[in-house]
């Protein structure tokens, strides 16, 4: 059967206001956590090829409570089940790639992971292709649209994305990839599916149960900080003509040596 796992996390709202300390430190206040925005084409992709290959589709998170929010809301939009791995170590790439795939090792007959193409709260990526390397699975990133898919044949064929336009690639499964919002229009959660989420029990995994011994996070976010505020003058450069004004112009770029 054709079993794909998505990863996913609250992240605060894109659109939120960041609140900033006396000190100049920047935290997210009251702000609104939200299912990760890249995540929710990961998940309609996910619904999409369960459908598609009439197989099971379920969604992972690696954290607190604070992330069972964005597990019921893609089991609202239509993943079968969601698990959550407890861990205060989320935004450590390393770790989150070990309880990933010490997870998908433990569901034991994943074909495909879709990530999205990044969590937005530490624009960061390097969890997903960490996670690849655990599994010892080739990983495709900026993936645009899936051109074939045969879990008989473990075979997947996808276009992605590149600086120069498209490429076409194709490796084995099972295997990891993380979409663009090229890859599909964005699934919203239905009345049934919405239902569904309030009444699932979503089990809570831990690294001892998934066998993964873990000291003191690698990486830990201790603040952010505003960039500082930059300062600067406009002049407004007069003259009859243009050619007047492209004289003074140049005077003034000579007197501060900019030529």
């Amino acid at each position: 059967m054709a079993h794909i796992v998505v990863f996913t996390r609250n992240t605060p709202d894109t659109a939120a206001k960041v609140e900033v300390g006396a000190n100049g430190a920047v935290t997210w206040g009251t702000a609104q956590l939200v299912l990760n925005p890249w995540d929710e084409y990961s998940v309609t992709e996910a619904v999409l090829q369960r459908d598609a290959h009439k197989g099971k589709a379920t969604v992972i998170s690696i954290g607190g409570e604070a992330h069972v929010d964005a597990l019921k809301q893609a089991l609202a939009i239509g993943m079968d089940e969601a698990i959550r791995i407890e861990s205060n170590a989320e935004h450590d790439a390393l770790t989150f790639a070990k309880l990933a795939a010490a997870a998908i090792r433990k569901l034991g007959d994943v074909s495909l992971v879709i990530f999205g193409k990044e969590f937005v709260d530490s624009n960061s990526d390097a969890h997903i292709y960490m996670t690849a390397r655990k599994l010892g699975w080739n990983a495709i990133g900026a993936v645009s649209k899936i051109l074939a898919l045969d879990f008989a044949a473990q075979h997947i064929k996808v276009e992605r994305m590149i600086e120069e336009g498209k490429q076409v690639l194709s490796t084995r499964l099972p295997c990891v990839i993380s979409v663009l919002k090229d890859i599909n229009e964005p699934k919203s959660p239905s009345f049934i599916g919405i239902r569904k989420a309030s009444k699932a029990t979503i089990p809570v995994w831990t690294a001892a149960e998934l066998g993964v011994s873990l000291g003191a996070p690698s990486v830990q976010i201790s603040a952010y900080r505003n960039l500082p505020v930059r300062s600067g003058t406009c002049q407004i450069i007069e003259g009859s003509s243009d050619q007047e004004k492209a004289e003074k112009l140049i005077d003034i770029l000579l007197k501060e040596k900019a030529l």
